[in-house]
């Protein structure tokens, strides 16, 4: 079985794999200042609760945009002998990348075209909705063109509640109304209405500028917030870096696992 490691800014999702098939999924908190051995004893317990155990793991493939995290976790399963390939942008997906500096682009938002190419077809705009909200668009041959980033839904409430005396921190919940009649009302209407609007609206932006029809994917952790408020959505696939990743191993590493 192939266990996919997505190691984002705020959380870490692990997926185990059997062939094409999802059968259990992980999500911790990124703690940077974790070492590889309580790495190790975390998966260890998390994959014991769900009904397996590291020998079951025959390879591993690592996504990170956290580049400090690689050696801890290329460590940890170094020290259980899990054949291990670490994903960088410079390996071929699958998908080409036509941007001014390819080097820049996070792995994660390669390995979602990757994804929605195999999983849905090109052309395609992957809106993953997380730490950052990222659009990434995906030509009608099938290359990686650029997209958008917006700050996410979590860090724009936060950072507005930081920056001001009277506001305090709320649940990201979807309200009755959009006329807030008090503060938290107010802050989540603004938060997953105005963000439903961002999305719309850059969506139907990047929409207009390819010039031709184009299917839309939501994924990420916070989508489900937004999904029921717009009918933007083609595709709804919150395992899509996932699966970006299990396809990546299979280029790369054949499927050994």
């Amino acid at each position: 079985m192939l266990l996919a490691l997505d190691i984002g800014n705020t959380n870490v999702v692990a997926g185990l794999f059997e062939g094409d098939a999802l059968r259990a999924e992980m999500r911790v908190s990124t703690a940077r200042d974790r070492t590889a051995d309580e790495w190790l004893v975390l998966w260890e317990n998390l994959l014991r609760v769900r009904g397996f155990a590291l020998s079951d793991v025959g390879g591993a493939c690592i996504a990170s945009v956290v580049p400090g995290l690689i050696a801890p976790f290329q460590a940890w399963l170094g020290a259980v002998k899990v054949p291990t390939v670490t994903c960088r942008g410079d390996m071929a997906l699958g998908v080409g990348v036509d941007v001014d500096n390819p080097s820049e682009v996070g792995i994660d938002r390669i390995l979602n075209c990757v994804a929605a190419k195999h999983l849905y077809g090109a052309p395609a705009i992957v809106v993953d909705m997380g730490t950052a909200t990222t659009f990434d668009v995906l030509s009608r041959y099938g290359d990686y063109v650029g997209g958008a980033i917006a700050p996410g839904m979590g860090v724009s409430v936060d950072a507005l509640v930081g920056g001001t005396s009277q506001l305090r921190r709320v649940s990201l919940e979807r309200p009755a109304r959009s006329i807030g009649r008090n503060t938290v009302a107010c802050l989540q209407s603004g938060a997953i209405f105005g963000y439903t609007a961002l999305v719309e609206g850059l969506v139907s932006r990047l929409r207009e500028e390819l010039g031709y029809h184009v299917d839309v994917i939501a994924t990420g952790g916070l989508a489900s917030l937004i999904v029921p408020e717009t009918t933007v959505f083609t595709h709804v696939d919150l395992d899509l870096t996932l699966h970006g990743i299990r396809l990546a191993w299979s280029r790369v590493a054949g499927g050994l696992a």
